[in-house]
């Protein structure tokens, strides 16, 4: 409550002192903004576990203020319900843990709160924001899940010339998505800078997290990456490559390990087609490749089994098409998953099946459903067959 009570302080304070109709002009011209999800989930493993059914609704209540001298500001609020009594499920965060986990917990919570300025090419924040970089794959809100990530930080972005784009953070506090029960207070510097090209986007990034605690800790990355698509007559060419190193430190562990990323593509008569190869490396077999702040969602599957990097390493090795289909949009995706470092019992890692259709209509509307079918590997890897499936509804406005 004290960080949250500084950062209201900050809210209030920092306008510059002006007439009272200038400011009231300022929350006059403000608007509020209204999205809600309503989402069905099923779960069901090859274990012991009970499967899972979740029927949750999301709603997020926004306002933010109209531009005073470049200063404006944003309040956001994040509600999630159990829906019909329809909660038969391991939350993540204690309840029913003999089900499978849908980690969608009952919360409402501050989801953002803080101060803008935006002028001369510079935009800075201070309080409770969303940050996202690139792809999401280090850094991201996790917005699939009901209760999305967000960080108490204070932000800037730099543009000083066309095309180039300068971001740094400084993180005191990660917001998770198991409502306030695993939130992380934090020490963390994020750095990115990008730069346009006519081919793509060039980043360079370091990320060095830390967690407020008296345990000596730190996960520093750094990297670049490279992404972008040309069109050569009827084709679409799609890029991206992308490498990074990080060393990890707790207590008296410390361990090394590389990122890789590979991908190319084609569109063709409203088709995309894409392979890629993944690796998260490992340090001999006792450290995998960690990205603690990334949409993990979105990476390495949908069933998500591989949300933490088992200690062998991940090699994906991938593969999608997808295109529009009755104003939506549909996807299949395969992945086949193998250890970095085999050990003389883990090597396979499995393999699965991602299938969706969404569309949105009536300019505030959308739906969608989405399948995942995984398929385990090697016994001692610890992983089982899973299956999980998704149905939703949303409004924005």
């Amino acid at each position: 409550m004290k960080r949250l009570s500084l950062i209201s302080l900050a809210m209030m304070t920092a306008f510059p002192a002006m007439a009272n109709d200038t400011l009231i002009d300022a929350l006059q011209d403000g608007k509020v903004n209204l999205d809600m999800r309503l989402r069905y989930e099923n779960v069901s493993q090859d274990n012991a576990l009970k499967d899972a059914d979740g029927l949750t609704l999301r709603t997020r209540l926004t306002y933010t203020t109209g531009d005073l001298n470049g200063f404006s500001a944003l309040v956001e609020f994040e509600d999630s319900r159990v829906v019909a009594g329809m909660d038969d499920y391991n939350n993540a965060i204690g309840k029913n843990p003999d089900y499978s986990v849908i980690a969608d917990p009952e919360t409402t919570e501050l989801d953002q709160a803080f101060l803008q300025y935006q002028n001369y090419g510079v935009k800075a924040r201070l309080g409770r924001q969303v940050l996202t970089f690139d792809n999401h794959r280090f850094v991201g809100h996790v917005g699939w899940r009901q209760d999305r990530q967000t960080f108490d930080a204070a932000s800037i972005v730099y543009n000083p010339v066309e095309d180039l784009t300068l971001n740094y953070a400084y993180v005191t506090k990660r917001n998770r998505i198991f409502a306030e029960a695993k939130d992380v207070d934090s020490k963390d510097h994020l750095l990115n800078g990008s730069y346009k090209l006519g081919i793509g986007t060039l980043s360079g990034y370091g990320y060095l997290l830390e967690e407020d605690s008296e345990i000596s800790n730190g996960i520093d990355t750094y990297g670049v990456r490279f992404a972008g698509s040309h069109a050569l007559d009827a084709l679409k060419l799609i890029y991206a490559a992308e490498y990074a190193t990080q060393s990890y430190n707790k207590a008296d562990a410390d361990f090394d390990a590389d990122y890789m990323l590979v991908e190319g593509g084609v569109g063709f008569s409203g088709l995309t087609a894409k392979v890629g190869y993944e690796v998260l490396g490992s340090d001999d077999g006792q450290y995998g490749f960690s990205t603690p702040l990334a949409t993990l969602h979105k990476f390495n599957g949908w069933a998500d089994q591989f949300l933490s990097t088992p200690k062998e390493g991940l090699v994906d090795l991938y593969a999608s098409v997808g295109g529009p289909l009755l104003g939506g949009n549909w996807a299949v995706v395969y992945h086949t998953y193998e250890a970095d470092q085999a050990s003389a019992t883990v090597d396979d890692l499995g393999d699965e099946w991602n299938v969706s259709y969404g569309r949105k209509f009536m300019k505030h509307y959308n739906a969608g459903i989405k399948y995942a079918a995984y398929s385990a590997g090697d016994v001692d890897a610890g992983k089982v067959d899973t299956d999980k499936v998704w149905v939703w509804a949303g409004i924005a406005f």
